[in-house]
């Protein structure tokens, strides 16, 4: 079998900035003028796109990179204007799983390309923001950053380089393995320029390709160990300043502060934007944002700001300070260090020749690693200082942690009553110290723990620099080697006036003539040719007879259905590794359904799914899939609702309603459910229309007018209750129809009887939703996707859904860390908790996790399945569940209560909120 190939230190070479689709950050499409911010879209990179060997770069990229957007500007460079000078930043992205992509962006103006001002009218010469960027798994933002510079200087370099930029670029990104930690280290050459890249030893602190002094600059000491102390307690913690740079250097390092411990919760040091309201979520969070966005509008209730332009933080919640002696150590070993001459005169009055060398040593010259290396031992001493002993008070047999005898031992020795150290009791509480618990007790990291390493030396009475590997003094070189080109001519050189394009493959190339194509008939004023069929550009269509027309408008509207067909067909058959939001498929089937004026695109897509589930198929979606669809389908209905084409909007409501996706527990989850948010089911006149559609399709014409009314009646709600409509609005328009039909009070008396009973009748994975009007998020933010209208001119772009997903999907990562660790390690009173209590012991050593989920044994109700503390995604749907303990998913917006939870053997009641059947009780080991 071959051998792997080594991992590379660069994993993506990307390019952001204005695509052939133009769109506001507010949704408009189209060019608005120059001072208006629009959407970045990923415009380049390499790996291609096409390599299914290479995961794609991640969807929210293009949106994090630019975070402002971006901005059209009459010229470009100019030395004179310092707003113009291009902007070098490094950025952190977090991925679901936790594992953090680091990249190394550039910003600045360049040419906009010369088709876009054409297609979009925009006046000639003009330029947009533009950032290229290096994506890597490893945090050596030395070399991102380096490597970055020098391929931007080579490209726009009067002297140009001796082969194509993007050789160049393939070069680096395919050959440059990543450096062995503390063995190797890897030089490569950009050009004439010889970068070198090396990790340090896998035994010693975690890699930190940064420097500390931005942290230590922007903070004083009391600052800076209040917003230390804000991170160890988990608290919501905002930083702003004006500079990109600074909100990421100084997130990261407060990171490495806190280390063994790791912050487990959202974190974007960089936040785009039109994320702001974020900022109002109520998980512990920690992100950055530029300090010249508004957040006047938000409560800011709680948040901890962290201002590093002023040197200042604010919170209208106190944060408890660290417990003596050890704040006085931390404190005095962080001015030793900051302000060497000064404290040194002070300490030679009371301890002559004890004070440690590497302060004098630091203090002689500019800052540097070996700054930043003592900055981090100081936390890391004071850590070992505060949890002196802690290992003592872990039982052997369980595992698990006694918090409360450790406080009281804390207790004894600092005089200090329980009650009053808030700031140990909430540590101890905190998702960090549960996390390192778990990680050293079940020997993940026990091997190389350097905080009981430092608490052993110490006890010993050793220096604790003892504690690290030894700096190796002969590492091992690699070099990369140059590939050759054959030059076709000597001295011939590679110049350009903006960043070159790679080479797009044919699919590509089509997609952008289309999207241009349509952008070009629509800025021109041409709505009678409004599809890539008929606007290619040939000044035959304008001459053609009415009767040409027509079959020039059947033959593009067989070619358009055809083609959906197939792009529908391939969507469904993409790759696991594939996303569909980022594929082809997804693209092209978006243009062609906001291709043109008249709907073809929308209703050849709704027509290719019917006739493929008439066909056979049986409409199951996986997850990717399932959202894919999904929000192709709500453009469709916008679409088709800023026509008043009714029979789309009925066709894609009856499809909608056969596709879904199961969960863990086969349940379905319907597409309709996801549909609530789009206005047009708040209108009578489609509903009415769809009752007219649905009499005139009847196969039982000839049954009693009554019975058929009823029956399609019934139809009707089964939609609205698929959709989630709430019963009064649903049974208002109900009715409203049913008179305007004749139906007798007491045919409706009968039906409405009935209709009450629809919830229990349909199968659902939700349940019963308790209003559009309460359509938020699982975290109390407001949907993105409630700003749908029925212009579509005002939908979200798909970057912004994409960038606001992924903020999404961390605060629901953060809530399933906090589910598998709820019955963990840690306990207030060295016992075991909740239903882990029943479920037997474990051998020592193994892992006590609980599982996210309990079945509900013996009920077979509409309940299906116990979650613990964790959500689905329930993005789009109506009705929010409680924050914590558990809910029930089937149910009817149910809440699970433990009730004396810290008790061995505890009888579980459940309360269940609009539940209609006898409250659930019973012992624990009933889940």
């Amino acid at each position: 079998m071959a051998a792997s190939s080594p991992a590379k230190i660069f994993e993506y070479f990307v390019v952001c900035g204005i695509g052939p689709e133009i769109a506001t950050l507010e949704g408009n499409k189209g060019f608005q003028g120059m001072e208006v911010m629009y959407m970045p879209s990923l415009l380049d990179q390499y790996p291609p796109s096409n390599q299914s060997l290479y995961p794609p770069p991640p969807p929210q990229l293009p949106t994090c990179v630019l975070p402002a957007g971006v901005e059209f500007y009459t010229s470009g460079f100019n030395s004179d204007d310092v707003a113009t000078y291009p902007r070098s930043y490094p950025i952190v992205l977090t991925e679901g799983d936790g594992s953090k992509i680091y990249v190394a962006c550039i910003a600045f103006r360049d040419l906009v390309c010369d088709d876009i001002i054409e297609a979009y009218k925009i006046p000639a010469n003009s330029f947009a923001d533009k950032c290229i960027c290096l994506v890597s798994r490893s945090p050596s933002f030395q070399v991102l950053k380096d490597a970055l510079e020098e391929l931007f200087i080579l490209c726009f370099s009067p002297a140009g380089c001796s082969k194509p930029l993007w050789d160049v670029i393939a070069d680096m990104v395919s050959n440059v393995p990543l450096p062995t930690p503390g063995k190797d280290r890897v030089l490569f050459a950009i050009e004439n320029c010889l970068l070198c890249a090396e990790t340090p030893p896998k035994e010693g602190l975690p890699h930190a390709d940064i420097s500390f002094q931005p942290l230590v600059q922007c903070l004083d000491v009391d600052n800076l160990i209040q917003f230390f102390t804000a991170v160890l307690l988990e608290r919501r913690i905002l930083l702003r300043a004006n500079k990109y740079s600074l909100l990421t250097l100084a997130s990261e390092a407060i990171c490495h502060l806190i280390y063994p411990f790791r912050w487990q919760h959202v974190y974007i040091p960089l936040l785009f934007f039109s994320g702001v309201d974020y900022i109002d979520a109520p998980t512990p969070y920690m992100m950055g944002l530029h300090s010249g966005v508004d957040t006047y509008s938000l409560s800011m209730d709680g948040v901890v700001v962290v201002d590093l332009d002023y040197n200042r933080i604010t919170t209208s919640e106190e944060i408890p300070p660290i417990p003596e002696p050890e704040l006085s150590f931390l404190r005095s070993e962080i001015l030793k260090l900051l302000h060497p001459n000064v404290t040194w005169i002070d300490h030679l009055k009371i301890n002559f020749g004890s004070m440690s060398e590497q302060y004098i040593k630091c203090g002689n010259k500019p800052w540097g690693e070996e700054h930043n290396f003592q900055l981090r031992l100081i936390f890391l001493r004071f850590l070992a200082l505060l949890l002196s002993g802690y290992r003592n008070f872990i039982e052997p047999t369980t595992n698990v942690f006694n918090s409360q005898a450790f406080l009281k031992k804390c207790s004894r020795a600092t005089g200090e009553p329980i009650e009053s150290m808030l700031m140990m009791t909430q540590f101890l509480e905190s998702q960090g110290f549960m996390d390192y618990l778990e990680r050293c007790i079940m020997s993940e990291e026990s091997g190389n723990n350097l905080l009981d390493k430092l608490q052993d030396a110490t006890g010993r009475g050793q220096d604790p620099i003892s504690i690290f590997p030894t700096p190796s003094s002969e590492f091992e070189i690699t070099t990369v080697s140059v590939t050759e080109v054959e030059v076709s001519e000597p001295g011939s050189r590679h110049c350009y006036k903006r960043f070159p394009s790679t080479v797009r493959t044919e699919e590509q190339e089509e997609k952008r003539r289309s999207i241009l194509a349509l952008a070009n008939s629509a800025y021109s004023g041409r709505h009678t040719i409004s599809s890539p069929m008929l606007a290619n550009g040939d000044p035959k269509a304008e001459s053609l007879s009415s009767m040409e027309r027509a079959a020039e408008r059947d033959r593009m509207v067989l070619d358009i259905k055809v083609k959906l067909q197939g792009l529908w067909l391939r969507l469904l058959r993409l790759g696991a590794t594939e996303d569909p939001l980022s594929s082809f498929e997804y693209g092209t089937i978006l243009a062609l359904i906001e291709s043109d004026a008249e709907g073809i695109g929308g209703s050849g897509f709704v027509e290719c799914i019917r006739e493929h589930i008439i066909s056979g198929w049986q409409c199951r979606l996986t997850d990717e899939q399932f959202i894919a669809v999904k929000e192709l389908l709500k453009t469709a209905i916008n679409r088709a609702s800023s026509r008043n084409d009714i029979a789309t909007i009925r066709d894609a409501l009856e499809v909608s309603a056969e596709m879904y996706r199961k969960d863990s527990n086969n349940v379905p989850d319907y597409v309709q459910r996801h549909l609530l948010s789009l206005c047009i089911w708040d209108e009578l006149r489609f509903w009415d229309a769809y009752f007219e559609y649905l009499m005139e399709q009847s196969a039982n014409k000839s049954a009693n007018y009554v019975t058929l009314v009823t029956a399609q009646l019934i139809v009707i709600a089964t939609h609205m209750d698929g959709l989630g409509l709430p019963d009064s609005d649903a049974w208002n328009m109900i009715e409203k129809i049913a008179e305007k039909n004749n139906l007798g009070y007491k045919q409706l008396i009968k039906l409405r009887a009935f209709l009450s009973h629809i919830q229990q009748l349909r199968v659902g994975y939700w349940g019963f939703s308790s209003g559009k009007g309460q359509s938020v998020s699982p975290y109390g933010l407001p949907s993105p996707h409630l700003q749908d209208g029925a212009d579509g001119s005002h939908e979200p772009t798909e970057a912004s859904v994409v960038g606001r997903s992924w903020v999404h999907s961390m605060f629901s990562r953060d809530r399933s860390i906090r589910a598998n660790s709820f019955g963990r390690v840690l306990s207030s009173d060295g016992t075991k908790t909740g239903a882990d209590s029943a479920k037997g012991d474990v051998t020592p050593g193994q892992k006590k996790l609980q599982s996210s989920m309990r079945i509900l044994k013996g009920h077979t109700g509409a309940i299906t399945a116990l979650h613990c503390v964790t959500r689905r995604e329930v993005w789009d749907l109506v009705g929010d569940r409680e924050d914590a303990g558990f809910f029930i998913s089937g149910s009817t917006d149910c809440l699970v209560k433990i009730w004396d939870p810290s008790l061995r053997g505890s009888e579980l009641k459940t309360t269940l909120k609009g539940h209609t059947g006898q409250q659930l009780t019973g012992h624990d080991k009933s889940l």
